[in-house]
């Protein structure tokens, strides 16, 4: 079992900043890749940003420019750095990883708790 934990969520200003970290222990060989979700009151959950194990990104268009992922392997650790936050950005942000937990198994899909971001004056 992989355990995925989330913080740095909070509320912000309009413009402001946050950084999420998300942290994964337990039975971790490698990853396949590892990325951030969120979902908004009545809305279906949707990619934000997601990094493979070669580094490779990819981002939602509405994120483009303002966020940005990253990772720590010697932590097992992936972080978002959200800057230029708007109202819309408000909602409750999911860390996700595929994980391999033997070299030769599949990778499995995990998810955290979830972190609220509200972007408010």
């Amino acid at each position: 079992q992989v355990q995925l934990v989330e913080s740095g969520g909070g509320l912000v200003q309009p413009g402001g900043s946050l950084r999420l970290s998300c942290a994964a222990s337990g039975s971790i060989f490698s990853f396949k890749a590892m990325g951030w979700y969120r979902q908004a009151p009545g809305k279906q959950r949707e990619l934000v940003a997601a990094i493979t194990s070669g580094g490779s990104t990819n981002y939602a268009d509405s994120v483009k420019g303002r966020f940005t992922i990253s990772r720590d392997n010697a932590k097992n650790t992936v972080y978002l750095q959200m800057n230029s936050l708007k109202p819309e950005d408000t909602a409750v942000y999911y860390c996700n990883a595929e994980v391999r937990s033997t070299a030769w198994g599949p990778a499995h899909s995990y998810w955290g708790q979830g972190t609220q971001v509200t972007v408010s004056s």
